[in-house]
């Protein structure tokens, strides 16, 4: 078996985009290995998420023919019915429900489209130290979005999306040129709060297809790439494109550039699984719908290359001989910093927490 990154669970997790949970079907997805359940309340579709397992013979509550009943979720095998607290109210056959009959219920936050929830101790959930992704539904803000399971381990992506270097190779045709693995980057690690920044800017750059035919720019950009990852789930990578010679104003205003905010949620799923969420927004020609239908598939197949490559390597890893040294270089500073940050969040949620008198 491949090296696989531990799970931090006092941490809060993508589970699903806020357009996928709601009463019409209950939806199931596994966070850190536990099964859940996910669902929105009838009067105010506060989102829910539960346990997937029926305590009874542990057949998943998102599986047909489940239902919910107002807020109550009724099991399709017996019967058994859950509040949204996850407490047991209906069991067939008797009065008396057991004091065991009951599911973990986990605490969820609605925010910028998507749904996060806490698998870890709930008395350690706080709604906010959530990063935020405000393009995701902002007003002026249009997103294209999609979600890819991956069967690799949920560090190869985290390690994928802080060396953009494969853009030239893997990506070639769609969002590579040679700059981009030309480029030098710059890299800067806030140990304390989980932030890995790396940062890549380019002066003079073909300019990419998915840019150049949603834009219409024609000739030589530049090109900045700037990713600020959140350990472990958030990662944004605001990117700026502008013909070559357009400076910026002096107050950051860019009237002759274009800013694309793509976000990814790196959500563990089990080991050896991840849940890829990738989103790509922009505030420029919100009303045209054959840009966004561009950026939408282009972007598809750019997430599938990565997809079709962590896979192989995952496979890959599991076939090699024990002791395998793996070699880094400059442009790992940033997923190696990553890596750092996730251990000591792992070793964190590990240690014991102190009860205040």
């Amino acid at each position: 078996m491949p090296h696989m990154t531990a799970f931090a669970r006092n941490q809060w997790y993508v589970a699903a985009y806020a357009g996928e949970v709601g009463r019409e079907e209950l939806l199931g997805r596994t966070i850190l290995g536990e099964p859940l359940v996910l669902y929105r309340t009838e009067e105010d579709g506060t989102p829910v998420a539960l346990a997937d397992r029926c305590v009874h013979r542990r057949f998943p509550l998102h599986e047909k023919p489940s239902r919910l009943d107002g807020d109550k979720l009724v099991c399709g095998y017996h019967g058994f019915t859950y509040d949204t607290s996850g407490t047991c109210v209906y069991v067939p056959g008797q009065k008396r429900i057991p004091r065991t009959a009951r599911v973990a219920s986990y605490p969820v936050v609605e925010q910028d489209s998507l749904v996060w929830v806490w698998i870890g101790d709930p008395a350690l959930a706080d709604p906010q130290t959530i990063p935020r992704a405000r393009h995701l539904d902002s007003p002026g803000w249009v997103t294209v979005r999609g979600m890819e399971p991956i069967d690799a381990d949920y560090g190869l992506l985290v390690d994928n999306l802080l060396d953009l270097s494969h853009e030239t190779y893997l990506h070639g045709g769609y969002i590579g040129t040679p700059e981009v693995a030309e480029t030098p980057i710059t890299t800067e690690v806030d140990e304390g709060a989980g932030i890995v920044r790396v940062s890549r800017h380019m002066d003079d750059a073909a300019c990419p297809p998915f840019y150049a035919r949603s834009t219409g720019i024609q000739g030589r950009i530049t090109r900045w790439q700037d990713i600020e990852y959140h350990a472990p789930c958030l990662y944004l990578l605001h990117s700026r494109i502008a013909p070559v010679g357009v400076v910026p104003e002096a107050d950051g205003s860019d009237p002759n550039g274009f800013h694309t905010e793509i976000t990814y949620a790196i959500t563990p799923s089990a080991d050896g699984h991840v849940y890829d969420f990738w989103m790509v927004s922009r505030d420029w020609a919100v009303d045209d719908a054959e840009v966004t239908e561009f950026l939408r598939a282009n972007n598809h197949t750019v997430v599938m290359q990565d997809v079709d490559a962590l896979n192989v390597l995952q496979k890959t890893l599991g076939s090699e001989r024990t002791g395998y040294q793996e070699l880094s270089i400059n442009i790992d500073t940033g997923g190696l910093a990553a890596r750092r940050i996730l251990a000591r969040l792992v070793e964190e949620g590990e240690k014991p927490v102190e009860k205040v008198q």
